[in-house]
């Protein structure tokens, strides 16, 4: 079994940081739905403005709320306006890769859903696996890689 991405939500902004809550995530169900998260899943969260990276389980909030709360201990690790990922993840047995295909919400700055996306992984002629970002009609987005000279 590998540990594979299942969703994330990409780049949204966190709206508190309650260092009294027992801990947790707390995430508007609505953008929890559009990646596939589930309440109680286990979740990483990395923090794109300082770095940081936790684990900590997600709670659902109100609808429409556009929420994202970060809960006790997990609340010294992000502020208000930072922006994060947050990936959950699922144990998949190699042979069935081509059939994951992980949802990627992207937000805006008040978490506003900017892209629905997915991954996508085919095995190629060859039998070597290839990699694609599809956008919500499924056409192929480019995918970031090294640059010349970089």
């Amino acid at each position: 079994m590998r540990k594979l991405v299942a969703g994330k939500l990409h780049g949204i902004h966190v709206t508190e940081a309650n260092l009294n809550y027992h801990g947790s995530i707390t995430l508007d169900p609505d953008h929890c739905e559009e990646a596939g998260i589930l309440p109680m899943e286990f979740v990483e969260i990395w923090n794109k403005n300082s770095g940081a990276r936790i684990s900590t389980y997600v709670i659902l909030g109100e609808r429409g709320s556009r929420c994202c709360i970060l809960n006790g201990a997990a609340a010294r690790t992000c502020q208000p306006d930072d922006q994060i990922i947050v990936c959950s993840s699922i144990y998949l047995d190699e042979a069935h890769i081509t059939s994951l295909k992980p949802r990627v919400v992207t937000f805006d700055q008040d978490n506003h859903i900017l892209d629905r996306l997915s991954y996508s992984v085919d095995l190629d002629a060859h039998g070597r696996y290839c990699f694609s970002i599809l956008d919500e009609a499924g056409e192929a987005l480019a995918t970031p890689a090294l640059l010349s000279g970089a």
